[in-house]
C-alpha cells in the first residue's frame, strides 16, 4: 500500500505568477526554473513522485522544496543550504599565499610566476592559480 499523495500546495496568486514567470525564463539559473516548476505542479496537486519524475530528482528533494516554500514562500527558492555543494580544495592560506607572492617575489632564476611554477611552488593545480589570478586581476 503506497503514501497517500500530499495535498496541494497552497500559494498566493502573487506567488503563483513569480513562480510561472521564472519556469518560463531562460535567463534565470536552472536551479530556480526546476524549483519554479515542481512548486506549480505541487500547487496543481501532483504527486510528489510524479514530480520528481518529471524534474529529475528524488520525491524526497520534492518534498524538501514544498516543506521550504511551505515555511518561507519565495525568499529562499534558489537559495542553496549550508553545507551542499562542492567543497573548496584549495584552502584561504594557499590562495594568500599565491597572492603574496604573486605580487611581492619573483621566483628564483625567472623575472616572474608562470602558473605552472607558482602551481608546483604552492602545492595546487596551474589551473587553480589561473583561476585565482584571473578571478582576482593579478597579471604577474
Amino acid at each position: 500500500m503506497s503514501a497517500s499523495p500530499a495535498a496541494a500546495l497552497s500559494m498566493t496568486p502573487d506567488q503563483r505568477e513569480t513562480l510561472e514567470t521564472l519556469a518560463r525564463s531562460q535567463a534565470a539559473p536552472h536551479r530556480q526554473v526546476l524549483r519554479a516548476r515542481a512548486l506549480l505542479m505541487a500547487a496543481d496537486g501532483e504527486a510528489n513522485t510524479r514530480i520528481a519524475e518529471e524534474i529529475g530528482v528524488t520525491p524526497v528533494t520534492v518534498r524538501g522544496w514544498r516543506k521550504r516554500f511551505s515555511e518561507d514562500g519565495l525568499a529562499k527558492l534558489g537559495q542553496v543550504r549550508k553545507g551542499r555543494g562542492r567543497k573548496p580544495t584549495i584552502t584561504g592560506e594557499q590562495i594568500a599565499q599565491i597572492v603574496r607572492l604573486s605580487t611581492e617575489e619573483t621566483p628564483p632564476g625567472h623575472t616572474h610566476w608562470s602558473c605552472r611554477t607558482m602551481a608546483k611552488h604552492v602545492g595546487v593545480s596551474h589551473s587553480s592559480v589561473q583561476r585565482i589570478w584571473s578571478d582576482l586581476g593579478i597579471k604577474p
